[in-house]
């Protein structure tokens, strides 16, 4: 059962992020036992030089580094956070982020779709971050994203998949890979999103604070 995102075959379903680590060592450590290929690093958050021990130092050579949009409010600052990661990092792809609501972090959905829009207009393998709605996803890949990625809950809060239903109405219906981000907290809970009929999962929060 191949999984693939824009024509990109993969092999690990878990998606990783390298935020909220206490230390660079249990950072690497922590990736490299995941068995993740596709690591996801903030651009306003990281330094994109190439310096020894610098994320990208670290990282770049082992695995597909995803730069993410986190903390853009706006489309302008999206289209611009995206084009200065695909300029650093020499890569198409990119996981939209553009957030609503900067309490609970949710993603604003007309945004996210003007968004999603532009930058596939500008060549980008774009890999959304969205709310769990069957309509914004649809929009999402009707514009011509290479996947979904509904959060399961809100950003950081490890409860797992708050509305199952809707993750599995839109796996349902997606031509595109649906992976649930955010709100993973358990490996129940990573299970539960691949049983819903999702392709992969990304998870943070849940890895980077645990205790071991």
């Amino acid at each position: 059962d191949p999984f693939e995102i824009a024509g990109v075959k993969l092999r690990s379903r878990l998606m990783v992020g390298t935020g909220g680590y206490s230390n660079r060592q249990a950072m690497v450590e922590s990736i490299a036992a995941s068995g993740a290929e596709i690591v996801t690093a903030s651009i306003r958050r990281i330094s994109l030089e190439l310096y020894d021990e610098s994320v990208v130092d670290v990282l770049g050579d082992r695995y597909r580094i995803l730069p993410n949009t986190a903390g853009c409010e706006t489309v302008e600052d999206v289209v611009l956070t995206a084009e200065l990661g695909r300029e650093a990092l020499q890569t198409d792809w990119v996981k939209l982020e553009l957030i609503g609501d900067r309490e609970t972090l949710y993603p604003d959905p007309g945004y996210t779709v003007q968004a999603a829009e532009e930058l596939v207009k500008r060549g980008f393998v774009v890999l959304p971050f969205c709310s769990d709605d069957p309509v914004t996803c649809r929009r999402l890949w009707e514009v011509g994203c290479a996947t979904v990625m509904p959060l399961g809950s809100p950003i950081g809060s490890g409860v797992g998949i708050a509305n199952p239903y809707n993750i599995e109405q839109i796996c349902a219906r997606s031509p595109v890979p649906v992976v649930v981000d955010a709100g993973i907290g358990t490996a129940l809970d990573a299970v539960q999103a691949m049983e819903l009929g999702c392709a992969a999962v990304m998870a943070n929060t849940s890895i980077a604070k645990a205790a071991d």
